[in-house]
């Protein structure tokens, strides 16, 4: 029997295994694949902005990112909790709107003359913000209308596209930067958001829910989600190395941008170019996620890949201009080939592990835990930055980066070809 491609997903029991014939699929991929852009965008341009408009410090710099993470800490846990209260395509909508009008506001004061460090740090902490609703929402929402076996090939989609969106990014906010001034990131980052808006807003197909329990508190069912992640060893593993390696990673990588351009001395379009070129391990990653998968497993996979990432990341406190420069792109590239690996294998397996009821809050649950770090390393490499040099914390952080694989391969994964169906405790009991 033949079915039309634009059909609701979940009806078509001979959905082939990619998603990509799919009208409201292409839809979902085109508006994200826009808005990693955006993000991409801005990532580059919020450090040259604080650098070449306000002449911020190092640390300065480092407490930009930290504010853009800091509402995981903030909000990570209940949100999980009100997404799974929630049909999530207009939560994300919605969070895509507000964050068009926070972010157009950077370069209108800009042009106003009126720029301030405080509005960029309020900026950031509101995109941080709007973001963590939107990625909850986002993770629950696949296998609201995805077939299982669709996940990770619509995974591998996904992560190609956000990677290719990253290899864009810096190149076209350096091209921006040195032709209208770094400022003009934001404008496009705005422009983005208001088209993932409207292709998400443009998506027919009906979301499975789950049956919602009336009656529940809002403390009681962000309990659920903590209580899941905690029983389950695998799941926990996975919180526990994300946390402590997005502390290190993004902690060096907050300090890049300064290094690359005081301390290096490239340009703006010059750091554009070498980001641009490292994000391409992002293609190649989510280009081979399935070849690997089925020649070494997924838990294989996802293992090799975040764990063997880490050493490559000593290339940055190596570099200078000349031949070493070359070292740092071709190591980060190959960090991010790892990177990206283990990530859309991890993003499939908790989609298809968890109970649909309380994936939302496992999601957050396990995102609070692996994105807490991220502020912290933030301000943790800003501060080292300020004490010993920015090259010094540089070495602290990626040799501590370079170990936090070790969490994967001593946890209960060590010598698994692959990774479990399901979670043994599909509804874990907590005190009222």
């Amino acid at each position: 029997m033949m079915t039309s491609p634009d059909a609701p997903l979940q009806e078509r029991h001979d959905a082939p295994v990619s998603p990509a014939s799919s009208r409201d699929f292409r839809l979902v991929w085109a508006g994200t694949s826009a808005g990693r852009l955006g993000e991409s965008v801005a990532s580059f341009a919020a450090p040259v902005v604080a650098i070449t408009v306000l002449d911020a410090s190092a640390l300065t710099v480092t407490l930009i990112t930290a504010a853009a993470w800091l509402p995981w800490l903030v909000v990570g846990l209940p949100a999980g909790a009100w997404v799974d209260r929630l049909p999530r395509r207009p939560v994300m909508v919605v969070c895509d709107l507000v964050s068009v009008l926070v972010v157009a506001s950077v370069p209108v004061a800009a042009a106003a003359g009126a720029l301030t460090t405080p509005h960029l740090l309020g900026a950031a902490f509101a995109v941080g913000t709007t973001a963590v609703l939107f990625q909850t929402a986002w993770t629950s929402y696949l296998p609201a209308v995805l077939d299982e076996r669709q996940l990770v090939p619509a995974n591998a989609l996904l992560h190609g596209s956000d990677s290719a969106a990253r290899v864009a990014g810096p190149g076209i906010a350096g091209l921006l930067a040195g032709a209208v001034g770094a400022v003009a990131g934001y404008a496009l980052q705005s422009v983005t958001f208001l088209v993932s808006a409207t292709c998400l807003a443009l998506v027919r197909t009906p979301e499975r829910r789950p049956a919602r329990t009336t009656g529940r508190s809002l403390r009681r069912e962000v309990a659920e989600g903590i209580h899941h992640v905690r029983r389950d060893r695998v799941l926990l593993n996975l919180a526990v190395h994300g946390s402590l390696s997005n502390l290190f990673l993004v902690g060096y990588q907050a300090l890049l941008v300064v290094f690359l351009m005081r301390h290096v001395g490239l340009s703006e379009g010059g750091v554009g170019l070498l980001l641009t070129l490292t994000a391409l391990g992002g293609v190649v990653g989510a280009l081979v996620i399935q070849p690997l998968i089925r020649r070494l497993g997924d838990a294989r996979t996802l293992v090799l890949g975040k764990a063997l990432a880490g050493p490559f990341a000593l290339a940055v406190p190596l570099a200078e201009p000349g031949w070493r420069l070359v070292l740092l792109a071709v190591a980060s590239t190959l960090l991010v080939v790892g990177i990206t690996a283990g990530n859309v294998v991890s993003g499939s397996f908790r989609q298809r592990y968890v109970p649909g009821a309380l994936l939302g809050r496992v999601t957050t649950s396990m995102q609070t835990l692996n994105l807490a770090g991220i502020p912290l390393g933030a301000v943790l490499a800003g501060t080292l930055a300020t004490a010993v040099g920015t090259r010094p914390a540089l070495w602290v952080l990626t040799a501590a980066y370079a170990c936090t694989g070790l969490i994967l391969l001593l946890g209960p994964l060590r010598g698994r070809r692959d990774l479990p169906v399901r979670s043994s405790d599909p509804a874990p009991a907590v005190p009222a």
